[in-house]
């Protein structure tokens, strides 16, 4: 049986009005994600790949940042027209968020355990200090990290061991969504490894569905079962795993493929994609991507291509696409 749809965003467009200009940081992305579900979140550098899972959880710094328009639906209600009471009651509770960089999201003068205890607590007003207790020493216990270290301090751990911190104080309500911003970034490959690994587990027997945002795609084939690829704060593709890696239909996913050092075939360069992503401020009309696109026509300047379903649940945002030409 199919599994039930937990979250929808629909047409979410989020901008920075700076002094510099307008920021176009989001326009028009839509997505959904099932129960105990992953979607992999791939892009470059200043996609909105952030912006969108702080837009989810309505963490947008206003000013400079807006939601000007789209609606956000989890578990089939707006969370875009809740109160800022309901969102308190929303945010590390049904939806949970692994920030970028562990060695900047501890509080560095507050010991692990009461920093996992402080999310309990606010979700569950009635535990005493002995539940609360209790509580940390078995999030802490999921996490691979023994009881004798609840008190001590994030200086005393390692980046790795931080980073299971910030997933245990992320996982200790236990959300059904979690949001988990490159969560291995900082990390050498084998605690990487580690860590992601983990993070399934956790999942699975939780099952919590996560988007992984992430520009590593060996990280998301390994994790994630569906995949959109974002560009200039558009989602330009979306399928599962086998339509992303095996079938690409989008001349930047193409590109971003392409550009990974391959084990079966003997290459004496990588073929990176030309060119930078354009000035967010600054979009160019038509395709985004068309500046960069070996396959741009006169076409693709003109209008934005439309999101087509090429296969079922396989969708393509290229005009080249809809003409049922692949490459």
């Amino acid at each position: 049986m199919d599994s039930k749809e937990l979250i929808r965003i629909e047409d979410l467009e989020i901008h920075y009005e700076t002094d510099d200009g307008v920021v176009y940081a989001l326009n028009g992305v839509s997505l959904h994600v099932n129960e105990g579900e992953t979607l992999g979140l791939v892009g470059e550098t200043g996609a909105g790949k952030t912006t969108l899972a702080k837009g989810i959880l309505r963490l947008i710094p206003s000013p400079p940042g807006r939601i000007v328009k789209g609606k956000v639906f989890f578990e089939g209600e707006d969370i875009l027209s809740f109160s800022e009471n309901d969102m308190h009651k929303i945010r590390g509770n049904a939806i949970s968020m692994v920030f970028q960089d562990p060695m900047t999201s501890l509080n560095p003068v507050m010991t692990v355990g009461d920093q996992i205890a402080e999310v309990i607590a606010v979700h569950n007003p009635g535990l005493s200090k002995e539940e609360l207790r209790e509580r940390v020493i078995a999030i802490l216990a999921k996490v691979g990290i023994s009881s004798d270290r609840i008190d001590e301090y994030p200086h005393q751990f390692s980046g790795g061991m931080k980073q299971r911190v910030i997933i245990a104080i992320a996982l200790a309500c236990n959300p059904k969504l979690l949001l988990a911003d490159e969560p291995t970034t900082a990390l050498d490959v084998t605690i990487q490894a580690q860590v992601l690994d983990m993070i399934q587990t956790l999942k699975n027997e939780l099952n919590t569905a996560m988007i992984l945002i992430s520009h590593d795609l060996g990280v998301v084939a390994q994790t994630c079962d569906r995949v959109a690829i974002i560009y200039a704060g558009m989602i330009v593709e979306e399928g599962n795993l086998r339509d992303i890696f095996k079938n690409p239909r989008h001349p930047y996913t193409i590109g971003l493929l392409e550009s990974i050092p391959s084990l079966t075939k003997e290459t004496k360069r990588l073929n990176p994609i030309k060119g930078l992503m354009p000035d967010p401020t600054n979009l160019p009309p038509g395709c985004p991507f068309a500046p960069r696109c070996n396959y741009a026509t006169e076409e693709c300047g003109k209008s934005v291509p439309g999101f087509a379903e090429v296969n079922p649940g396989h969708k393509v945002r290229c005009i080249r696409a809809h003409e049922g030409e692949v490459r």
